[in-house]
């Protein structure tokens, strides 16, 4: 059972970041500049809530990610949070998940 949950979060992280950097890499090379990109996701009132959804997933993810440093001693979190910026909350949230397994597994 755990080589299959660690799979599914594995093609889901890898398969959300296939799927951003396949359709965004284009634009942003075409068009660097990063505050326009984050200023689309709020062209309407249905990818406004997408995004800022987005953003506070992100934010709960960073305070368990610091609440989790100190009460269960799970180093480089901080690697997850970067990787929430880009690509995004998903593949960042399957790494700390599998961060967290190894972790807790070797206690």
């Amino acid at each position: 059972m755990k080589t299959t949950y660690l799979s599914f979060l594995g093609i889901i992280g890898i398969g959300f970041a296939g799927f951003f950097f396949i359709t965004l890499g284009p634009l942003l090379v075409e068009n660097p500049d990063v505050i326009a990109a984050f200023k689309a996701g709020y062209v309407n009132p249905y990818s406004s809530g997408f995004a800022t959804d987005a953003i506070a997933c992100w934010l709960v993810l960073a305070a368990w990610v610091v609440y989790e440093k100190y009460e269960k001693g799970i180093k480089h979190g901080w690697i997850a949070l970067l990787i929430g910026l880009v690509p995004g909350v998903a593949t960042a949230f399957a790494l700390y998940l599998v961060m967290r397994m190894r972790r807790l597994d070797h206690n």
